[in-house]
């Protein structure tokens, strides 16, 4: 797997989509009221697919969806609620996509939404809201899409991970969902354990439908300071801010993210891992296939008991 580009980590995603018309195509975005969601939303409009944005806080979302048609009057948006810690959201957001006969298809899924506290939260589900959100959520609403998604030609799902997938060096499937509260599982272990799975699962979405066209990849999109990450912690802000000169902005962290989506060759991209708009070389866990399909099998396992349905 190779990606031959002219970009880097300074790129833009409107760099990226110069030249580029996405006009027909179908794309859907999570967490794409702000930050690098919402770049990655917005570039995508303004190259012509018509974009749903996928957000937990409606009155943010119709925030985003003004300023992108203020900047795109011409842009194709538009909403749907999705709070991926909650299992009845996710389940909603399905139902409210199938009822829009405008959307026959999903070209492009990006899986940008993520959440990480410093303090030790549970879901209503007693599942650690950092894997709960990363992950579970984002695999309920992948496998509730998935035949939607494989109506379309030439269908994309990329997963946003991080570097942050290489801590733990190994996937804990013994506390995986962080249901117990422990002295070694802190923050940054559990949302680590949860980059670690969106970097496996987009490893097993190739193995299990790359033969039906789906191509799926997982991305790093560089260190951020306006993620909202370690918001409510001082200390975390103030180590943010004393990195500052060494992240990316919004615009140039959805970036890699846009360019997998529509690189037009999906041989390039497909089973990947990409950083700076370029090919990356993933941690051994997350590139180990046998891992990858244990998780999907130990996420479809505890699925029913995360949907409560």
């Amino acid at each position: 797997m190779t990606l031959s580009s002219t970009f880097n980590r300074n790129s833009t995603a409107d760099q990226v989509l110069e030249g580029k018309n996405l006009s027909g195509k179908i794309a859907m975005v999570t967490g794409a009221n702000g930050g690098i969601g919402y770049e990655t939303a917005r570039s995508l409009a303004a190259a012509g697919a018509l974009v749903i944005l996928a957000c937990r806080n409606p009155t943010l979302g119709e925030d985003a969806i003004s300023s992108i048609r203020r900047d795109h009057p011409d842009a194709q948006v538009e909403l749907v609620s999705l709070d991926l810690a909650d299992p009845a959201s996710i389940q909603a957001c399905l139902e409210d996509i199938a009822q829009r006969e405008h959307i026959p298809h999903l070209d492009i899924l990006i899986c940008n939404a993520g959440s990480m506290s410093t303090k030790y939260l549970l879901t209503d589900q007693g599942i650690e809201r950092t894997v709960a959100v990363c992950h579970l959520g984002h695999f309920m609403l992948t496998k509730g899409l998935l035949d939607t998604i494989l109506k379309a030609p030439a269908p994309r799902i990329v997963m946003v991970s991080s570097e942050s997938h290489r801590y733990p060096l190994r996937l804990n499937f013994d506390n995986l969902l962080v249901a117990k509260k422990q002295n070694r599982i802190t923050a940054f272990n559990a949302y680590g354990q949860a980059k670690l799975c969106n970097a496996l699962m987009s490893l097993e979405l190739q193995q299990r439908y790359g033969s039906q066209g789906l191509t799926a990849c997982a991305v790093h999109p560089g260190a951020l300071v306006t993620t909202g990450f370690g918001r409510e912690s001082w200390l975390t802000q103030a180590l943010f801010t004393l990195v500052s000169p060494l992240t990316k902005t919004p615009h140039q962290g959805a970036a890699t993210s846009v360019l997998c989506a529509t690189h037009d060759n999906a041989e390039d991209i497909a089973g990947g891992y990409f950083s700076h708009c370029r090919a990356a070389r993933p941690s051994a866990e997350a590139g180990n296939t046998d891992v990858a399909k244990k998780l999907w099998d130990f996420s479809e396992h505890h699925l029913h008991n995360y949907a409560n349905v």
